[in-house]
């Protein structure tokens, strides 16, 4: 069985950056993944064995209706403000931010600058 190349390297680099990206109870981590069709996000926090504190994703019915495409940079951005709200209704607002092996640009890129517009501090 093969396996993709482009996989194959994120998830070294994800391996690689995990090793010092950790998030505790006081700054969880932001972990991003985005697919060929959707962008998702979720708060964890590491110290409870990797709970996830919240998710959203453009599957998400508040997010989704307000969506014309579901992968492109302005939904990315949509998340990103979506979680900054639900991190400040739950009283977080410091995150380490996790690119999950990707390259921070494009999407994964929107969703750090929509969050950071909605208060969140990285």
């Amino acid at each position: 069985m093969r396996t993709n190349p482009k996989t194959s390297s994120r998830i070294a680099r994800r391996v690689r950056v995990r090793r010092r990206v950790r998030g505790t109870d006081e700054r969880p981590r932001l972990s991003v993944f985005r697919s060929g069709k959707h962008m998702y996000a979720q708060v964890i926090t590491d110290t409870a064995g990797g709970k996830t504190l919240l998710a959203v994703s453009t599957l998400s019915s508040d997010v989704r209706g307000e969506l014309e495409k579901t992968a492109n940079v302005e939904a990315a951005k949509r998340i990103g403000l979506a979680v900054a709200r639900r991190c400040k209704e739950k009283g977080i607002n410091r995150v380490v931010f996790d690119r999950n092996g990707f390259i921070y640009h494009g999407r994964v890129r929107a969703v750090a600058e929509g969050a950071r517009e909605g208060g969140l501090e990285f």
